[in-house]
């Protein structure tokens, strides 16, 4: 279903956005690639596919968790249903005029007798239900939930790899979404949201499973089909990296420009990107630990009385390079490689 758009002509016509080739500003039109994937989308909610970077074996351990908390749920549930169950068939017997022992003659008690039974059986019914309703549904959702997918069903198809495709969608927030083209509290209600799920801190320290919150939830399906399309080549990997999908009824899929969506600025989220490219490059080399070391070395030249100077600048790269070639890496090679500028460009 698309989005309503203002229906007041003169406001229209007041927000009417500057286009390019189209295009309204702040967007883009998405990777031409990336048709069959969003034909599978629904036009109701927001979307943001980013590659994750993190190692196989580490989201392995992340995934292990909730499958072990999960399965710790779904055994306590099920003992408590074989411990209670003839308890409720008895009193389901009572009820049937069937006498048993848990058939109460209220005539032969004593009141205090009667109450103590009353609040037994109470707390019993409200234990059960407090698990039926809050408990239950955690492995139900996570192991066989089908509509939207489930964790399962995602890692059966696509299983643990070193890059993979995450795929968010907007929770209940985006009903409050209007003409985020044309009306400018719905853009910015938008460029909030998702300036603060892109931001590439977030997106390299934690894995896609590590997401989920009140604005995001994952969308399994969405994941599955989108490694489907890569594996059969009908995609590129690289038209997923942090994209931002949104529908226009006028405009069709458009991505937001997340240099003008992001709370920090275009240069500043280049340069993250770029450390944590670098890092992911001596991540696979196995050498992380130059990562920090570096990192160190720059933050301790910086924070020398003076300032980080132009000359200090100089030999702080010249002890950086050092460092690197005593591992047998070759910085400015490896920067260029991972990166794609010249180190003498600046990092």
């Amino acid at each position: 279903m698309a989005r309503q758009r203002n229906k007041d002509p003169l406001a229209a016509k007041l927000r009417q956005p500057k286009e390019i080739n189209g295009i309204p500003e702040g967007f883009q039109r998405p990777p031409a690639d990336l048709k069959p994937f969003l034909d599978l989308l629904s036009e109701k909610h927001v979307y943001i596919a980013h590659i994750d970077n993190q190692p196989a074996e580490f989201k392995r351990k992340i995934f292990a968790v909730p499958v072990l908390m999960n399965l710790a749920v779904s055994i306590l549930f099920l003992w408590r249903v074989w411990y209670i169950a003839p308890w409720y068939l008895k009193l389901l017997a009572s009820v049937l005029d069937l006498p048993n022992e848990l058939t109460l003659n209220i005539y032969d008690m004593e009141w205090n007798e009667l109450l103590m039974e009353i609040a037994r059986r109470t707390f019993t019914f409200a234990l059960d239900f407090m698990l039926s309703m809050f408990l239950w549904p955690w492995p139900v959702e996570f192991f066989l939930k089908l509509p939207g997918g489930n964790p399962v069903m995602w890692r059966y198809n696509i299983g643990f790899r070193d890059r993979e495709i995450i795929v968010r969608r907007s929770r209940s927030w985006d009903r409050a979404l209007g003409d985020v083209v044309k009306d400018l509290n719905s853009r910015g209600l938008l460029n909030m949201h998702v300036g603060t799920a892109t931001s590439p801190v977030l997106l390299n320290e934690k894995t896609g499973y590590l997401l989920i919150n009140a604005e995001w939830e994952l969308d399994w399906n969405a994941m599955v089909d989108a490694t489907s399309l890569l594996d059969q080549k009908l995609v590129k990997f690289l038209s997923f990296d942090t994209v931002v999908l949104v529908f226009h009824e006028e405009y069709g899929w458009l991505c937001v420009e997340l240099d003008k969506a992001e709370t920090v600025n275009a240069d500043e989220r280049t340069k993250q990107k770029n450390i944590f490219a670098f890092r992911d490059a001596l991540r696979s080399l196995d050498k992380e630990d130059l990562f920090y070391r570096w990192i160190e070395l720059v933050q301790y030249e910086s924070s020398r009385p003076g300032g980080f100077t132009a000359e200090r600048q100089i030999q702080a790269a010249e002890q950086i390079r050092e460092l690197f070639k005593t591992e047998n890496v070759d910085f400015d090679e490896l920067w260029l490689e991972s990166v794609g500028t010249d180190t003498k460009m600046g990092l």
